[in-house]
């Protein structure tokens, strides 16, 4: 017996992924807000002490998915995979992180962030993910926007946050003062 219907995650994921795209057409990601319950939960790793977290919708938009996509004006994150797990509610989707409008003069291409980077979804019913976390190898994520930096690259609002790069900002916490788990724990012995 499952917990979720996978027709209708299935369905949701795809106007997840739909709405993405829009968003990067339009470079605003905020309208995302819509996709989120709302005391939903929003978060990624940043290195070897930080994590990022949004707690609530009205974090996730403001915080999440504006001042963190702020500078990631014509970056493209195509998914790649998504695997449901219908039981849990549990959605994994894998996707890439290119910069469109740029181009790697090494390679020709567009710079792009080597390898995979991925979302793991906790679906809430009703249309909403109930958490959401990312995960990208933040090393790689590191070198890339370095390379473009030398090569000035970057979009003149990514520029602005590195000149502004003083303190943390908002949503990001030491590891050990997240508001929420990184990785939400769904019984005492599970991740």
């Amino acid at each position: 017996m499952t917990r979720y219907d996978r027709a209708e995650i299935a369905e949701f994921v795809q106007e997840w992924i739909d709405a993405n795209a829009e968003c990067e057409r339009n470079k605003d990601w905020r309208p995302l807000e819509r996709f989120y319950a709302e005391d939903a939960t929003y978060g990624w790793n940043y290195g070897t002490k930080d994590d990022f977290m949004a707690v609530g919708r009205d974090e996730i938009r403001e915080i999440a998915l504006g001042q963190e996509m702020a500078g990631l004006d014509g970056w493209e994150y195509p998914y790649i995979r998504t695997i449901i797990d219908a039981e849990t509610g549990d959605v994994l989707c894998l996707w890439k992180q290119i910069a469109r409008g740029t181009t790697d003069p090494k390679t020709g291409e567009p710079y792009q962030v080597h390898g995979l980077g991925g979302s793991w979804f906790l679906y809430n019913g009703n249309r909403q993910w109930a958490w959401h976390r990312d995960f990208f190898d933040f090393g790689n994520v590191v070198d890339l926007f370095m390379r473009m930096y030398e090569a000035d690259a970057l979009t003149d609002s990514m520029k602005k946050r590195f000149e502004g790069a003083g303190g943390k900002p908002a949503g990001w916490y030491r590891i050990e003062d997240s508001p929420a788990p990184l990785w939400p724990v769904n019984g005492p012995d599970e991740i």
